[in-house]
């Protein structure tokens, strides 16, 4: 391996290598390659290693096996604390024959490379003292290393070894796990006062500091950023410039950590400071820099009572800590920003809607339950003019920062088309394309209502999301099926958003949601719906707000059992959810129990499938089942014979009044056409002409009237009727 490129010295002749230098005088060269795992050496440190000359690599598992079990571990500790103090190291290290006994001591020079880079250490390697086993200059154990070595030469087993190398390996497997558990504390911190908190009770085994000080970067300035074992109002003197002389100006500055051992060592290097810590009685010192990405972005600063010699352990252990320690401090403020975020969001969206006569709103939002409390589910009641109120719900793909920044624009967008006084599919149109010129990779599903508190009447255009649900006054709950269009954002140029135009009835409740409100808990969209239902149907809706916590707790429980970031509060989704109830005005009259009242274009015959899904719900508790497959075979064909008999769209409203056992169903189909149903009598392969035949058979009243535009067909059923209809 090549070290080093040629050059030529003063007369033009080529100048010796500087590898080729270093091993005439038996030294050899090697260098750490991380990425592949594998130490690359010269021809002259593959023979320090016992190796062929010709072995250029070797792999990690390969050094450990050549070198003693001790020493590999000092030399990794070493190497580690070598890159984060970006300082050279002097180590020597035990090289051990096939049958483990010692062979040959090595002395390595460690050299800090770049600490993003592939080469991280390198250095060089040379023969030492066949009774020079560990590094005398910078590691205190050197007597109990050059006792194992001892210990290693005896023949047989051996005597036990001395009580104090028994200390030694306890102490050091005291600090392996003094550093998994601290590395787990700091990992389960979630804010900078917590993480503060968890480093003011580390108890480091052999030497915990007494004094803890963090100290942050704002502009050109040391600031504290958190501090324990001073007293109060210390953090104040340490509010100075970064180019202070001072111990932790100079760490956020150079990167690299100070060690000082002494009183006296402190008052030498940094005289111009030394008042600061001289009051506080501690005796060594040990300022470590808080590196993220690559960046200084502090120090943190261990005081102790009692002189420590900040071995090479003892070093590594404070710079893992102070590593572990950046990484705490960094995710801390990330979740900190994050937070603040959402509750800004969350405020925005406020609690609150205009009071307008006729209609009352309730709303909640329930965030996921990881470190974000805002996702991109959001909803808004804006006040319109002329009396009229509009609702949105809309939920942003994700549940990231990102997704919540989203949804914040989206929903100011809306917010501002509908201020404009655009019609529901303009709102929905313009927000596509305003989505996605913000991100053209996600996606929103949106409902916008236009309402009117006085009249009742709602126009409806949705986009992909979940179809609202009506709550009849006596608890009957139907899925009110709306035509929409795609999702915002995913084809802004050719979406199309219907619009749907019904009444809600004095005393009804329209529930909207995101989806999080029903695919929880491992619920899918059928099963979640039931869960809701079954809430929603019991008992009067005097209060709207505790309808509004009685779903939310159908889901999650209730709040004051939960503990907000334990595994039990953790949420798989957030939750928008929004009410709205039709209130009486003034002496109107109460309308029947149970209302459905639709329309079918020309151009939706798949609305009839789902007119016959709501006409079964409200008729879910009727007595004679075979009424209600009557109704729907009736209503099925009035609408299809106004969709193929006429070029006019079809008005159903259906009734539902009495009390149960004695009730009413009356439906009427209305359409615009002039032209008057005639009774047939269809032969066996005719296509049509059977709808008043089925009328008069299945029903137990029925007519036609004409209307002032066009006409109206309409049948009844008697649920007390002794002899219903039958379609056998």
């Amino acid at each position: 391996m090549s070290m080093c490129a040629c050059s030529e010295d003063a007369s033009g002749n080529p100048a010796l290598r500087l590898d080729e230098v270093l091993r005439s005088v038996g030294v050899g060269v090697w260098r750490w390659n991380r990425p592949d795992g594998k130490v690359e050496l010269d021809p002259r440190c593959a023979q320090l290693l016992g190796l062929d000359p010709q072995q250029d690599r070797l792999l990690t598992a390969e050094a450990r096996a050549l070198i003693h079990a001790e020493d590999f571990v000092r030399l990794r500790s070493t190497a580690l604390l070598a890159i984060a103090e970006q300082r050279p190291f002097d180590i020597r290290v035990r090289l051990l024959t096939h049958d483990g006994r010692l062979r040959r001591v090595l002395r390595l020079l460690l050299t800090p490379g770049s600490p993003t880079g592939p080469y991280p250490v390198e250095g060089i390697a040379l023969e030492g003292e066949e009774d020079d086993t560990a590094d005398r200059s910078t590691d205190p154990r050197a007597d109990e290393l050059r006792q194992i070595d001892e210990l290693n030469r005896m023949p047989g087993p051996g005597p036990a070894p001395p009580i104090g190398l028994l200390r030694s390996a306890d102490l050091r497997r005291s600090r392996e796990a003094f550093l998994l558990d601290a590395g787990r504390a700091l990992a389960e911190a979630g804010t900078t006062s917590e993480v503060l908190r968890v480093v003011a009770t580390l108890s480091m085994p052999g030497f915990s500091p007494d004094g803890l000080a963090v100290f942050g970067v704002e502009g050109d300035r040391l600031t504290v950023v958190g501090h324990h074992g001073h007293l109060d109002g210390a953090e104040q003197p340490f509010r100075m410039p970064l180019d202070t002389d001072y111990p932790a100006a100079q760490v956020v500055r150079t990167g690299r950590a100070i060690y000082l051992s002494s009183p006296e060592e402190y008052r030498d290097r940094f005289p111009a400071t030394w008042p600061l810590a001289a009051d506080f009685d501690r005796r060594s010192w040990a300022f470590l820099p808080l590196v993220t990405a690559g960046r200084t972005v502090g120090a943190w600063l261990a005081a102790f009572r009692t002189p420590v010699r900040f071995s090479a352990d003892e070093r590594a252990v404070l710079s893992t800590v102070a590593r572990m320690l950046a990484h705490a401090l960094e995710r801390a403020h990330t979740n900190e920003s994050e937070q603040a975020l959402s509750r800004g969001l969350r405020r925005s969206m406020g609690n609150g809607a205009p009071a307008l006569p006729g209609m009352t709103v309730a709303t909640r939002y329930v965030p996921t339950g990881g470190g974000l409390q805002v996702g991109g589910d959001w909803y808004d009641v804006v006040h319109l003019p002329g009396e009229r109120l509009a609702v949105v719900i809309g939920d942003v793909e994700g549940h990231d920062v990102h997704a919540a920044g989203l949804m914040a624009q989206l929903r100011t967008a809306v917010h501002a088309y509908a201020a404009e006084g655009h019609h529901p599919d303009a709102v929905l149109a313009r927000a596509s394309r305003f989505l996605a010129g913000l991100d053209g990779d996600r996606f929103a599903t949106c409902i916008y209502i236009e309402a009117d508190p006085v009249r009742g009447t709602l126009r409806i255009a949705r986009a992909g999301h979940p179809h609202p649900v009506i709550r009849m006054p006596d608890g009957t709950c139907v899925i009110r099926h709306v035509d929409g269009g795609l999702p915002l954002g995913l084809m802004p140029e050719a979406e199309d958003y219907p619009v749907t135009r019904m009444e809600l009835q004095v005393g009804e409740v329209m529930m909207l949601c995101t989806d999080g409100l029903i695919e929880t808990g491992g619920h899918d969209m059928f099963s979640g719906w039931i869960r809701v239902r079954d809430v929603m149907a019991p008992g009067p809706v005097d209060d709207l707000e505790a309808l509004a916590d009685g779903l939310i707790r159908a889901v999650h429980g209730p709040a004051s059992h939960r503990v907000p970031g334990h595994l039990s509060d953790r949420r798989e989704d957030d939750i928008a959810l929004l009410l709205l109830r039709r209130d009486p005005v003034g002496s109107r009259p109460e309308p029947p129990g149970r209302r459905l009242v639709l329309t079918v274009a020309q151009d939706q015959p798949e609305r009839i499938s789902g007119a016959r899904a709501e006409l079964r719900d409200i008729l879910h508790d009727w007595a004679v089942a075979d009424h209600v497959d009557a109704a729907v075979l009736l209503v099925s064909e009035l609408l299809a014979n106004v969709l193929v008999h006429t070029e006019q769209e079809a008005a159903l409203v259906a009734d539902l009044s009495g009390p149960p056992g004695e009730r009413r169903l009356r439906v009427e189909v209305t359409d615009r056409s002039d032209e008057l149903p005639h009774r047939r009598s269809p032969g066996e392969m005719a296509s049509s002409g059977r709808g008043l035949v089925l009328l008069s058979i299945l029903s137990n009243h029925w007519g036609v009237q004409p209307r002032g535009e066009g006409k109206c067909i309409w049948f009844e059923l008697d649920e007390a009727n002794a002899s219903p209809p039958s379609l056998n």
